[in-house]
C-alpha cells in the first residue's frame, strides 16, 4: 500500500505547484511582451518602463519610486518590473520560470541554483510511470513568417533621433464561407493499468471553425530611429509579419541602413569627411568651420602647416553611441589645392622664401 500513498502525495505536490503557478504573477505580462520575446525586445520593454525619454514616460513616472515616495503600490509595481526583467534576461532563470513558474525559481534558489531543487518533470514522470525518459516536448504554437525590410535612414536622424513613416502591405485573415478543421492538438490521457502504474495515450482533437481567406491591406507604420543605431540593427514590430492560420503572426523587422551623405561618411561610431584648402592656407594656416549634422559648427582651423592628405581627429564629434551619452570621433582629411601654373616671377619669389632641398 506504500506505492499508491506515495503516488497520492506526489499528485498533491504537483497539483499545489500547478495552482501556485496559475495564481502567480506573469513576468511577460508585467513587461508587456509575448512569451517568445527576444532579449532585445525584453530590454526595449524594460527601458520603456524606466526611461524618462521613452514613449512610456507617463507610465515610468507613475510607478518610479523617486516620484512615489511612500506609495507602497507604486514601489511594489516598480519592484515587479525589475524582478521580471532580472529573470527574463537570465537564460537559466528564464528557462526555469517558463517550465515551473515562480515556485520553480524559489526551489532553484533554495537549492543553491545548482540542481539541488526538485525537478517537476521527474515528479510527473514518477507519478505517471515511464521510469525516467526524456522531457515531454512542449507543444509549440505555429508562427507565420517574419518579414524583413531594409530601411535607409539619414545620418541626421541617426545622429539626433527621428521617425519615418513607412507604407506596409500584408496579408490579413478574413472570414470566408464554410467550415474547417482547426485548433488541432494532441491531448494526453493517462489510464491506470496497475496499482501505482499509468499508461500514457495521445489523441488528436480538432474543432470546427469558420473558414478564412487572405486579403491584402495597406497602412502606414511609424519607425522610430534611435540615436546611434548601427547598420543592421532592427526595429521589431511584433506580430506584424505574415499571418498564420490557427497560429501567431510572424514579426516585421525593419533593418536600419545608413543612407549615403553628401558631406560625412560613417564608420561605426566615427565620422569622416574631406576638406579642401589652398596651398597658401596649407602653408600659413587658416580659420575654418564645418557645419555638423545638427547644424552646430566644429572649428577645424589651424595656425600651423597642413600636409596634403593629413588626417586630424576631433574627439567627441562623431556619432552618438546607442543608448549612451558618449560619442565617437570626427576625422577630417585635408586635400591641398595646388595652383595649375606659376609665372616666372612667382617662382622666383617662392624660391627666395622657401629653402631648397
Amino acid at each position: 500500500m506504500a506505492r499508491p500513498r506515495s503516488g497520492l502525495l506526489l499528485f498533491v505536490f504537483f497539483l499545489s505547484h500547478a495552482l501556485s503557478a496559475i495564481g502567480a504573477k506573469n513576468y511577460y505580462e508585467v513587461l508587456q511582451v509575448p512569451k517568445g520575446a527576444s532579449d532585445e525586445q525584453i530590454k526595449r520593454a524594460y527601458r520603456s518602463w524606466i526611461s524618462s525619454e521613452s514613449a512610456s514616460r507617463k507610465l515610468a513616472l507613475k510607478y518610479h519610486p523617486d516620484k512615489n515616495q511612500g506609495n507602497e503600490e507604486a514601489n511594489k509595481k516598480f519592484a515587479e518590473i525589475n524582478n521580471a526583467y532580472e529573470v527574463l534576461t537570465d537564460s537559466e532563470k528564464r528557462n526555469i520560470y517558463d517550465r515551473y513558474g515562480e515556485e520553480g525559481l524559489k526551489q532553484h534558489a533554495a537549492g543553491g541554483g545548482g540542481g539541488g531543487g526538485m525537478n517537476m518533470q521527474d515528479i510527473f514522470s514518477t507519478f505517471f510511470g515511464g521510469g525516467g525518459g526524456g522531457e515531454e516536448e512542449e507543444e509549440k504554437i505555429p508562427k507565420g513568417d517574419d518579414v524583413i525590410v531594409d530601411l535607409s535612414a539619414t545620418l541626421e536622424d541617426l545622429y539626433m533621433g527621428g521617425s519615418l513613416k513607412v507604407w506596409r502591405e500584408k496579408n490579413v485573415i478574413k472570414p470566408a464561407p464554410g467550415k474547417r478543421r482547426c485548433n488541432c492538438r494532441n491531448e494526453v490521457h493517462h489510464r491506470q493499468i496497475a496499482p501505482g502504474m499509468f499508461q500514457q495515450m495521445t489523441e488528436q482533437v480538432c474543432e470546427q471553425c469558420q473558414n478564412v481567406k487572405f486579403e491584402r491591406e495597406g497602412y502606414f507604420i511609424t519607425v522610430d530611429i534611435e540615436k546611434g543605431m548601427q547598420d543592421g540593427q532592427e526595429v521589431v514590430f511584433y506580430e506584424d509579419g505574415e499571418p498564420k492560420i490557427d497560429g501567431e503572426p510572424g514579426d516585421l523587422k525593419i533593418r536600419i541602413q545608413t543612407a549615403p551623405h553628401d558631406i560625412f561618411r560613417r564608420d561605426g561610431n566615427d565620422l569622416h569627411t574631406t576638406v579642401t584648402i589652398s596651398l597658401l592656407q596649407a602653408l600659413v594656416g587658416f580659420e575654418k568651420t564645418i557645419k555638423h549634422l545638427d547644424e552646430h559648427f566644429v572649428e577645424i582651423g589651424t595656425k600651423g602647416i597642413t600636409k596634403p592628405k593629413e588626417v586630424r581627429k576631433y574627439k567627441g564629434e562623431g556619432m552618438p553611441l546607442h543608448f549612451s551619452t558618449k560619442k565617437g570621433d570626427l576625422y577630417v582629411t585635408f586635400e591641398v589645392l595646388f595652383p595649375k601654373s606659376l609665372t616666372e616671377d612667382q617662382k622666383a619669389k617662392i624660391s627666395s622664401i622657401l629653402p631648397v632641398g
